[in-house]
């Protein structure tokens, strides 16, 4: 999956850019306080990006 699309994917669901890593982005959603790194790489492989999603969007 393209980083680009990810990202608009966890935007749209709510979540927040909250800091800038060393390799990663950490995203958070203010509804339930859980952060996820997400990696500054063009394409994220998909069982990671579905595991991204999962964590950042389950209620």
């Amino acid at each position: 999956m393209k980083r680009k699309d990810l990202i608009g994917q966890i935007e749209k669901a709510g979540c927040v850019l909250i800091r800038h890593g060393g390799r990663h982005d950490w995203y958070q959603n203010p509804d339930t306080g859980v952060c996820q790194p997400l990696p500054r790489h063009r394409d994220i492989k998909e069982h990671l990006a579905k595991h991204i999603i999962k964590k950042l969007t389950q209620e």
